[in-house]
């Protein structure tokens, strides 16, 4: 049987719990509490249930893309944070970076440094789908986030943000507030157009709206960026006189489309955003601008690629399923934030 076929048999069976030496930047140990607690009350930081009791101590390799976005900024800090909450996890970060060949350099790393979990969110899932095979195949199980890699036995587990949720969240929502008015026009501003992500997006946008009679009547695309947004936010206006509703894809970007609308003085729509940054939250909280509503594309994916990391490696269940073991695949949900239920959000918002 070659090595390959051989993961078949290795998902699902966990890694043998090892500590080494590791000499890739921003290694990160964790230091004991300074008061033992015989056990762990619903308060306590890391979550409050059995799981989060003390077990085997752990190492974790953890490697994100560079922080460029407001959104991915806070997808590592909220990794982060988790892992301090931890006295038994040791996290090793790998430099943040774009660049594909140097990611997978920081996997060979982990691999070589025999590390008990890996939590990856690559910044090209094809590219990195190789160097995670060969840790599993090592033996070590491989926590893809995001962006999903090319193989099912590259990754013991995968946690993954919901794009065509957030499409159908937003078309459902904007179905609500305008369903009894047919010929309502409704805009889109997307990222970059060509993106799985972004056609996925767009398709449950399209699916949700059509269920209650509307459709999108002038669509751009930005790029991710707040000058692209501004962008294509200018030429969205131009093009339309007169908007009932828009949906754009970003929060981060959103920051330019904000800024076109304000530059030309339109306010006769209302907004939804998508992602879920705090200044977003803030602005429906306030109601100070069109900004009516966003859907969550959670920043915290990483965040539970290490707590499940942290499982898998202890060889624990995970609390509230019945059956045994970590799941394969979890896909996160993609509600809606409006005035009405903002609070309970903000602490889950990240800075644009």
């Amino acid at each position: 049987m070659s090595a390959r076929k051989n993961l078949r048999r290795m998902l699902g069976v966990p890694a043998a719990l090892a500590a080494s030496a590791l000499l890739v930047a921003g290694c990160v140990s964790n230091e004991p509490p300074e008061e033992e607690n015989d056990s762990v009350s619903q308060d306590d930081g890391a979550g409050g249930t059995a799981n989060d009791e003390p077990g085997d101590n752990v190492v974790i390799g953890f490697s994100a893309p560079a922080a460029d976005h407001g959104w991915m900024g806070a997808i590592t800090r909220s990794a982060l944070d988790t892992a301090e909450q931890y006295e038994d996890v040791e996290l090793r970060q790998a430099e943040a970076t774009n660049d594909v060949n140097m990611q997978i350099s920081h996997i060979e790393q982990f691999i070589n440094d025999g590390v008990d979990a890996i939590v990856l969110l690559p910044f090209d899932g094809d590219a990195l789908t190789e160097v995670a095979l060969d840790a599993m195949e090592a033996g070590i199980p491989v926590i893809n986030v995001d962006r999903e890699l090319s193989s099912p036995f590259a990754s013991r587990a995968t946690i993954l943000g919901d794009n065509y949720g957030m499409g159908v969240s937003a078309g459902t929502y904007i179905c609500e507030e305008l369903g009894d008015q047919p010929d309502a026009v409704v805009a889109e501003i997307q990222g970059i157009a060509n993106l799985p992500l972004t056609q996925d997006r767009s398709q449950g946008f399209e699916d949700a709206l059509s269920d209650c009679g509307l459709e999108v009547s002038t669509q751009v695309a930005a790029d991710f960026t707040i000058q692209g947004g501004e962008t294509a936010t200018s030429n969205l206006l131009q093009a339309e006189p007169e908007i009932d509703a828009i949906w754009n894809h970003d929060d981060d970007q959103g920051v330019g489309v904000l800024a076109a609308i304000e530059n030309a003085g339109r306010d006769e729509f209302f907004m939804v955003g998508g992602a879920g940054s705090l200044d977003v939250m803030e602005h429906i909280q306030s109601g100070d601008s069109v900004l009516q509503a966003t859907v969550i594309y959670p920043s915290t994916q990483a965040a539970d690629g290490i707590k499940l990391a942290r499982l898998i490696a202890q060889d624990k269940d995970m609390a509230d399923l019945v059956s045994a073991g970590a799941p394969h695949t979890i896909q996160l949900y993609a509600p809606v934030v409006t005035a009405d239920n903002v609070d309970q959000y903000l602490d889950l918002g990240f800075r644009s």
